[in-house]
């Protein structure tokens, strides 16, 4: 049902050093949200997801671990990384492993373009380097250690000490794009976002730019420099260039003049790679910039940033095994604001789960379609006449549709998800008004009792386009029972409020199951 136009989006590539924690699955969670509204939409949305499996950190870990560094790989992608897709219900279009030929060989051709254009030159560095970041880092991005590393300068977001390295490398001549990007900035508001990590960044570059180095001898686990074999590319160089390989670039123009420019959502803490040195390294190869890069918060778990090393890293099979994927989409995406840091709590999350999905919107769908089954014996009624009260409700459906759509091109979720959620809210206070039980219990009340009910239908079926893309599994559900035409995901969401129903509705068990113990 494409119109058309596009809509590419990228999470970052997760590193395999680790399994994944619920920072990575939200992360996974926004972007397929957006992906599933898009193409709801009538847009050709495109959604990448993958993993980085070079650099000097996964050589370390693999070889711990007593494997070759892609053995390493390969469990991990398999056993972890893509299952976390089934366990959040990421409906990816495309999943790109840097160690996929496809990537590695036009990494290489991305490469060589920019040392033949005379952007890279060999020449001598010496830094304080952060194997967790796989970045060297300046005297502002250290700390005096604590603990174990007490007399020792750490990695700020690691908290592990750094390495002091001196290396002969290629580099690239990122100093001379400061005044380009400068301008990109200024010229296009919205490429950086949210508002205070474009500011961030503007700050950054005007502090002045170093030339990067791209390459690495002192280690052999990543694509080889192609003019000179005996250095592999720098791990972040080499993993920035995934969103256009997967894309086509090198292999296949016309899929990457159909899907470029992408919308990239990463995390805050990865937020100058993509917003500096990505389209530094585009403008070098006279490839267009991307269209955005959104930099979300971190999820804070007893105030302090996901971390495995730390022990707060929480599997996200620990929630969904509980409360279910939709619950865990739902949760993430309204209880944060999209860009901001958000605290997670179990009991935040089960008292949402109860409030909003069982008793808001669950409890909503189950009373609805029983009433309509009860009262009219499973047939939707078809009235002519309609009150002030169910006009406001069709007035609701047509306010909540644009205002979410609205929210979802700004990228703000969150209030896309409180746009529609207003509906809920009304359609349950409208139920309490109109008292359809006791309208059922004089024929005389029939006419009004039919247009009550076909209210509720109605609202109820833009509900479940609406929040198609948020929970994906129960407005499936709902669809069904409402005898929705057609398949869910191919009802156009940006014409929720005009939906076309069925005739007759079907039963419709719990869409949220109560649960009486929390698990946490």
């Amino acid at each position: 049902m494409s119109d058309g136009s596009s809509f590419y989006i990228t999470t970052p590539i997760f590193y395999v050093n680790d399994v994944p924690h619920i920072g990575h699955a939200y992360t996974e969670v926004a972007a397929d949200v957006l992906a599933r509204w898009h193409r709801q939409a009538g847009e050709d949305a495109w959604l990448l997801t993958g993993t980085d499996e070079h650099g000097q950190k996964i050589l370390r870990t693999a070889t711990a671990n007593g494997v070759t560094p892609k053995e390493w790989a390969d469990r991990l992608v398999e056993t972890a990384w893509k299952p976390l897709l089934q366990t959040v219900d990421i409906q990816n279009d495309d999943f790109i492993r840097t160690t996929d030929e496809r990537h590695e060989v036009n990494a290489q051709k991305f490469l060589q373009h920019l040392y033949d254009a005379g952007h890279i030159y060999t020449g001598e560095y010496e830094g304080f380097y952060c194997v967790g970041c796989e970045e060297y880092k300046q005297p502002s991005d250290l700390i005096d250690g604590t603990g174990e590393f007490v007399g020792q300068q750490v990695c700020a977001i690691h908290s592990i000490p750094v390495e002091l390295l001196h290396e002969k490398n290629y580099f690239f001549r990122m100093s001379t794009f400061a005044d380009r990007l400068l301008a990109l900035y200024e010229d296009n508001p919205d490429f950086v976002q949210p508002a205070a990590a474009r500011n961030e960044v503007i700050s950054f570059v005007k502090q002045g730019l170093s030339d990067l180095s791209i390459s690495r001898s002192s280690f052999d686990w990543g694509i080889k420099v192609p003019w000179d074999d005996s250095h592999v590319v720098y791990v972040w160089f080499d993993a920035l260039l995934n969103y256009v390989t997967a894309a086509g670039y090198g292999h296949d123009d016309e899929k990457f003049s159909r899907l470029w420019p992408a919308t990239h959502i990463v995390g805050k803490d990865i937020l100058r790679f993509h917003a500096v040195i990505w389209p530094a390294m585009l403008l070098a190869a006279d490839i267009e910039v991307p269209r955005r890069v959104f930099g979300h918060g971190w999820l804070l778990v007893g105030g302090e940033k996901m971390s495995k090393s730390k022990l707060t890293g929480i599997a996200p099979s620990q929630i969904t095994d509980t409360f279910g994927s939709d619950a865990f989409r739902y949760y993430f995406m309204r209880a944060i604001s999209f860009g901001q840091d958000g605290s997670f709590s179990w009991e935040d999350l089960s008292a949402r789960y109860q409030s909003e999905l069982a008793n808001g919107f669950g409890n909503l769908a189950s009373r609805v379609i029983a009433m309509v089954v009860r009262y009219c014996d499973g047939e939707i009624p078809t009235p002519t006449v309609f009150s002030e009260d169910d006009e406001l409700i069709r007035a609701t459906e047509k306010r909540a549709t644009d205002a979410a759509g609205e929210a979802i091109a700004r990228l703000a979720i969150h209030e896309a998800i409180a746009a529609i959620w207003e509906l809920v809210d009304e359609l349950n206070g409208y139920i309490t008004i109109q008292e359809p039980w006791a309208l059922a219990k004089d024929p005389a009340n029939r006419a009004r009792l039919e247009a009550v009910l076909f209210t509720a239908v109605r609202g109820l079926g833009t509900l479940a386009v609406l929040l198609s893309p948020v929970v994906p599994q129960a407005t499936a559900k709902l669809w069904q029972a409402l005898g929705g035409t057609g398949e869910l995901p191919d009802v156009r969401i940006d014409q929720a409020w005009q939906w076309t129903g069925g005739t007759h509705v079907s039963p419709l068990e719990a869409l949220f199951p109560r649960i009486e113990a929390m698990v946490g």
